[in-house]
């Protein structure tokens, strides 16, 4: 049984690994390894597991979808040019205040979609802009971008982490609101504080010549209402959860974006819109239906199991002192299928120890997302890099993501050792 599965996982490492070498990418190096680990086990190609793990995370690619075209459409109408230039022309000279909003602006796309590439693509290029004219390094600018992108994916409500190891260990995505703020937003904060020392005042002329000017009629409701309908869709959903009709995250996003489309003071054109959200997240909706059939594959041929085996055994010194590092490494080689692998067995296995899961799991799920910088995918590394026209060694920002990255670890840790005791932040 354990020769078995060992071959079957010696045969997706090494199927994964012809596909990074080959430059073929993540996602098409996965349903190699996939492919690789039914054959292995002699399975051939099963179709139905194939099409069953596709179908896995399909309710994650639909918050996926929609709420990515709720922003593109929020940004498309004018309304981040126009919240981000308001903040700059109000608060200039108040350093503190400023540096303040401009985080929780840059959490607001990953925390309402779990992707940090959206937050770059958003809010990434005008938020860099401002930075850059207090005098701050483009390699330090890059990282506060990236690092303020990892904690918004990582942010509620969206979590995608914990949403899929959750869901493979049969327990309910509750509970997670609070513990996750804690660390996403203080880990943001941290991060621009921390590398924003030594900026000087923001020269506001030249800044507000790189924000595009929003469109005559835009005023503060037209952005307020939007996000007004879906938080008040998710909180009668918790205050009155017997009374509400159960709605769901897509369609909450969907009535969010038309309420865009009707109250923006320029004509919009949804279709073009919502063709080119489904064009940037092809990759990231290909990870996430590829996780599901690797994640089926492993499961069918006994290989998940001993990667869970392997896992809760070892002892929990050792899974306190690595998971830091283990953690992002595993999210930079595969992506998404690092929550379901070994997030999995470790719910289970600090479940079985009288560890709080909810709390474990928010830690873990806020250090996966640091892995997003590190090769070979390096997704929101890369994509942060670009946003704000950093063309230096990449091991440059490397560097300046390092202390913010500790810092941001540090706190997950400290939820997996005092889970218990932490219990308290567990809010439904």
């Amino acid at each position: 049984m354990f020769l078995h599965a060992g071959i079957v996982i010696a045969a997706i490492a090494a199927a994964f690994v012809v596909g990074v070498v080959l430059h073929l990418g993540t996602e098409i190096s996965m349903l190699l390894a996939a492919i690789a680990g039914a054959l292995a086990h002699g399975a051939g190609v099963p179709a139905r597991h194939i099409v069953e793990g596709a179908f896995t995370y399909f309710d994650v690619a639909m918050i996926f979808i929609t709420a990515t075209y709720f922003m593109n459409l929020l940004k498309d109408a004018g309304g981040v040019a126009y919240i981000v230039r308001a903040l700059v022309t109000r608060f200039h000279g108040n350093r503190f205040v400023l540096f303040f909003l401009l985080t929780l602006i840059m959490l607001v796309p990953g925390a309402l979609t779990g992707s940090g590439t959206v937050t770059v693509l958003v809010v990434g290029s005008l938020v860099g802009s401002v930075l850059a004219y207090m005098g701050i390094k483009r390699e330090r600018v890059a990282a506060m971008v990236f690092i303020c992108a990892a904690m918004s994916a990582a942010a509620p409500p969206v979590n995608l982490w914990a949403m899929m190891a959750a869901g493979g260990a049969n327990m309910p995505y509750v509970g997670f609101t609070l513990p996750l703020a804690i660390v996403s937003v203080s880990g943001a904060l941290f991060a621009v504080f921390f590398l924003s020392r030594g900026s000087r005042q923001i020269d506001v002329v030249e800044a507000l010549k790189e924000i595009p000017e929003p469109p005559k009629g835009m005023a503060w409701y037209t952005v307020a209402v939007p996000f007004l309908i879906f938080f008040g869709i998710v909180a009668a959903g918790r205050v009155m959860p017997h009374s509400s009709p159960v709605i769901g995250l897509p369609l909450a996003f969907v009535l969010s974006a038309t309420s865009v489309i009707l109250l923006s003071p320029k004509r919009l054109q949804p279709l073009k819109v919502l063709s080119t959200t489904i064009e940037d997240l092809l990759p990231l909706v290909s990870t996430v239906t590829i996780v599901g059939m690797l994640v089926q594959i492993m499961a069918l041929s006994g290989a998940r199991g001993l990667v869970s085996l392997s896992v809760v055994i070892m002892p929990l010194w050792a899974l306190f002192a690595t998971l830091w590092i283990v953690l992002p490494l595993s999210e930079g080689v595969f992506q998404f299928a690092a929550a379901p692998l070994l997030g999995v067995p470790l719910v289970f296995l600090f479940n079985m120890k009288g560890y709080n899961p909810v709390i474990a799991l928010a830690g873990m799920a806020t250090i996966w997302p640091l892995g997003d910088c590190l090769p070979p995918t390096a997704p929101v590394g890369r994509a942060s890099v670009m946003a704000v026209g950093f063309d230096g060694d990449y091991r440059t920002f490397l560097r300046e993501c390092i202390v913010p990255a500790l810092f941001v670890a540090a706190i997950g840790t400290v939820y997996l050792v005092f889970s218990s005791r932490l219990s308290f932040l567990v809010r439904g």
